[in-house]
């Protein structure tokens, strides 16, 4: 994507940080915002810090720059309760669908993860692939895991928020679904696009 300026990651970097510090201001549930932030603030500074090393095609960054706003932006509303009402209507559904669109982007991740392998020449892009895709999917069954466990610890309504299944007792496997589509939606963009060769990059 060569249409897109140079300075591209310094400009999402610059957004992400003006927004997580915008959101991060009275959030509706500070216990649930701190744990839910958690992952962003990994993520990103592993990023920051990486990046003299290694820089990821642009759509790369703008994949993973989606999650880190949306994942943002639940944590301030917690994911049940983002203003999202205009989406919902589409789909026609009363359940607020945020956590759905959320999860999805988590899948984007598999894209970055393909380049990865490929680009520092670990393996050919077709076995990139079906590593980012499981890779995803690993980390879509860890985290769902891992808001059981918060759930229970913390308790009443912040476990509650923080687990963000709306009364649906299949939630955790709809997220994971989510995840896994979103995963192949960007693998089909890896291999269109191909970042792993310089001349379409």
């Amino acid at each position: 994507m060569k249409f897109l300026p140079p300075a591209l990651p310094h400009y999402l970097a610059l957004i992400f940080s003006i927004v997580f510090i915008a959101l991060g201001i009275n959030p509706v549930f500070r216990e649930v915002w701190v744990a839910e932030v958690i992952p962003v603030i990994i993520i990103f500074l592993f990023l920051m810090f990486t990046y003299p090393k290694f820089q990821f095609s642009h759509t790369a960054y703008i994949l993973m720059f989606c999650w880190l706003i949306g994942h943002t932006v639940g944590a301030h509303y917690t994911f049940a309760n983002v203003p999202f009402d205009w989406f919902n209507s589409l789909l026609g559904t009363e359940r607020n669908m945020f956590d759905r669109v959320a999860h999805f982007t988590v899948g984007f991740y598999a894209f970055p993860i393909a380049e990865w392998l490929v680009r520092r020449g670990e393996c050919k892009p077709n076995l990139a692939a079906f590593f980012a895709l499981f890779a995803i999917m690993a980390v879509a069954a860890g985290y769902e895991i891992i808001e059981w466990w918060y759930a229970i610890i913390a308790g009443g309504e912040a476990g509650i928020e923080f687990l963000g299944s709306q009364g649906d007792i299949w939630d955790a496997q709809k997220d994971m679904l989510a995840d896994t589509l979103g995963a192949v939606f960007a693998l089909g963009l890896f291999f269109m696009i191909k970042p792993f060769d310089t001349n379409k990059n």
